[in-house]
């Protein structure tokens, strides 16, 4: 896999992380439809991540044609 398809994967999943972490101090914090909010981003986020990722391995799995 290329360097930069590797880097956006990883930057995917890093926004779903921080996503979950501001979802998490916001419930702490009692502010719960900020939680929600950072919640459904965070997921979409995942789900975003999850289809890139699998979008490459189908690409990468793929015999090369000569």
């Amino acid at each position: 896999m290329p360097q930069s398809q590797h880097n956006r994967l990883a930057e995917l999943h890093n926004l779903a992380a921080h996503a979950h972490n501001a979802a998490a101090v916001a419930h702490g914090k009692g502010d719960h439809l900020a939680a929600h909010e950072l919640s459904k981003k965070a997921h979409e986020h995942s789900v975003n991540a999850l289809k890139a990722a699998s979008t490459l391995a189908d690409k990468s799995a793929k015999p090369k044609e000569e």
